[in-house]
C-alpha cells in the first residue's frame, strides 16, 4: 500500500484534474453499444411482427453475433499503443453505421447477425477498454468512485431513453426507434466527448510522460497481457464476470416481453428497464465508494448474492408492477455493479501497463457469457414458453460468481496499483 499512498499524495486532487475525462466516459459509455444492448427488449416485439422471428430466433442471432468481442483485446491492445482518441472516434462511427442498419433490416437474420458483430467490435473504443485506463491513471485513491460515476453513464442514458424510444416505437415503429438513437450518437455523443477530451493528454504507454497530471510509473506498473494470463486470478475473474453477463443480460434483453407475459402493456413493460437503469445507477455508485474503503472481493461477492436471491424471487407469481420492478431492480444490481468492478480489479490486480488488453481479454468472456445467457434465455423460452428455466440458471450462476469474487486475494507485494 505505501506505493499507492506515494502517488495519491502526489496527486491530492484528483477530481479537479480528472472531472473532464470522467465526464466523457460518461458519455461515450452512455452512448455506446450498451444502450442498444439495455433497450433492446423494446425492439423485439416490433421485429418479431415484422419478420416473423421467434424471441429465440432473435436471440441465438445475437448471441452468434456477438463473437465479434473476439476482437476486443486486440482493440485494447491498439489503445494501449496509439492512444485513446482514434480508437473513441472509430468505434463511435462504427456504432452509429450499425444503428443504421438496424433501422434498415430486411428480414434477413444473418443479417442482423452481421451487425451485432459490428456491434461487439464497438465496444471496445466505447468502453472502459479505452476510458478506464484514463481513468485509473488520474485516480487513486477514488478510483472506485470515479469508475462508478464513468460507467453510471449507461444507466442513466438507459433511465432516460426507456420511456422515450417506447414512447417513440409505441408511436412511429420500431425503425424511428433505431434512427432516434443514431441521432443521438452523431449528433449528441461524438462532439460532446471530443470536446470534453480536447486539451486532455490521452497518450498511449510508450509516451507516458505526456501526461502531466499522472505519474510517468502509474502508467508503466503492472504486469504485461501475458502475465496477467498467468494469473489464476485472471480466469477466476473473467469467469466470474461471465457468469454475471449470463444471468444478467439475459434477461435485460427479454424484459419487455417478460413483462407483458406477466400481463403488463408496452409502456409498462418499460418501467421493468426503467427499473433496471436505475439499478444501474446505485450497482456502480456504491460499488464505487464500497470498494474504495472495503476488500473489493467481499463486495461483489454480496452484491451477486443479493442478485441471486432475487432472480429466484422472479420465480414467483403474483407480483404486480411495483413488486416486478423492485425483483428486476435487485435481480440486476450485481450487473451494474460488475461494470464498476471490472476496470477497478483489472487495474488494481494487473495494473496499467497493459491495461487496454487485459481488460479487453476480460471483457471479452464477460461478452461471452452475454453470448450465452441471450440464447439461453431466448432458446429456452422458445422451448418452455416460460422464463422458469433461464431465470433458475441465472440464479445458480449469480450464486457461483459471488464464490468466486470470494476467491480473488489481495494484491501481493510488488504487483500492481
Amino acid at each position: 500500500m505505501e506505493r499507492v499512498e506515494r502517488i495519491a499524495a502526489a496527486h491530492p486532487n484528483e477530481w479537479r484534474g480528472g472531472w473532464r475525462v470522467i465526464a466523457a466516459a460518461m458519455i461515450g459509455n452512455g452512448f455506446g453499444p450498451g444502450m442498444y444492448q439495455n433497450l433492446s427488449s423494446l425492439f423485439v416485439p416490433g421485429m418479431t411482427a415484422a419478420f416473423g422471428w421467434t424471441r429465440g430466433d432473435i436471440a441465438t442471432a445475437a448471441g452468434i453475433g456477438l463473437i465479434g468481442a473476439l476482437g476486443v483485446p486486440a482493440i485494447g491492445r491498439l489503445a494501449d499503443r496509439l492512444g485513446a482518441r482514434p480508437v473513441i472516434v472509430g468505434a463511435t462511427l462504427l456504432l452509429a453505421a450499425t444503428l443504421a442498419g438496424f433501422a434498415t433490416l430486411g428480414g434477413a437474420l444473418w443479417i442482423y447477425q452481421l451487425l451485432v458483430l459490428c456491434l461487439a467490435l464497438s465496444v471496445a473504443g466505447t468502453s472502459a477498454v479505452v476510458y478506464g485506463r484514463l481513468i485509473a491513471a488520474r485516480f487513486v485513491t477514488h478510483r472506485g468512485i470515479a469508475l462508478g460515476v464513468a460507467t453510471s453513464g449507461l444507466s442513466l442514458s438507459t433511465l432516460v431513453l426507456s420511456p422515450l424510444v417506447a414512447g417513440v416505437i409505441a408511436r412511429h415503429g420500431w425503425r424511428v426507434g433505431f434512427a432516434v438513437l443514431v441521432a443521438l450518437v452523431l449528433a449528441v455523443a461524438l462532439p460532446a466527448v471530443l470536446l470534453l477530451l480536447r486539451g486532455v493528454v490521452v497518450a498511449p504507454v510508450h509516451r507516458a510522460g505526456e501526461a502531466e497530471d499522472i505519474a510517468p510509473e502509474t502508467l508503466l506498473a503492472g504486469m504485461s497481457a501475458r502475465e496477467a494470463r498467468r494469473d489464476a486470478r485472471f480466469w477466476r475473474l473473467g469467469l466470474a464476470v461471465a457468469l454475471v453477463s449470463l444471468a444478467s443480460v439475459g434477461l435485460i434483453t427479454q424484459l419487455a416481453p417478460f413483462g407483458t407475459d406477466r400481463g403488463l402493456g408496452l409502456e409498462q413493460a418499460a418501467l421493468l428497464v426503467t427499473a433496471f437503469g436505475a439499478s444501474q445507477i446505485v450497482g456502480r455508485l456504491a460499488m464505487g465508494l464500497l470498494v474504495d474503503r472495503f476488500p473489493a472481493r467481499l463486495i461483489a461477492a454480496g452484491f451477486a448474492a443479493i442478485s441471486a436471491a432475487a432472480f429466484a424471487g422472479l420465480l414467483l407469481p403474483g407480483s404486480g408492477v411495483a413488486g416486478l420492478a423492485a425483483l428486476v431492480f435487485a435481480a440486476l444490481l450485481m450487473n451494474g455493479a460488475e461494470n464498476d468492478l471490472l476496470p477497478f480489479l483489472t487495474a488494481r490486480l494487473f495494473g496499467l501497463r497493459a491495461y487496454g488488453e487485459t481488460y479487453g481479454a476480460l471483457l471479452t468472456m464477460s461478452l461471452f457469457g452475454t453470448a450465452s445467457g441471450i440464447v439461453m434465455f431466448g432458446r429456452l423460452y422458445d422451448a418452455t414458453g416460460n422464463y422458469a428455466w433461464p431465470l433458475s440458471i441465472a440464479a445458480g450462476a449469480l450464486a457461483l460468481a459471488a464464490l468466486l469474487f470470494l476467491t480473488l486475494t489481495e494484491r501481493r507485494e510488488g504487483e500492481a496499483l
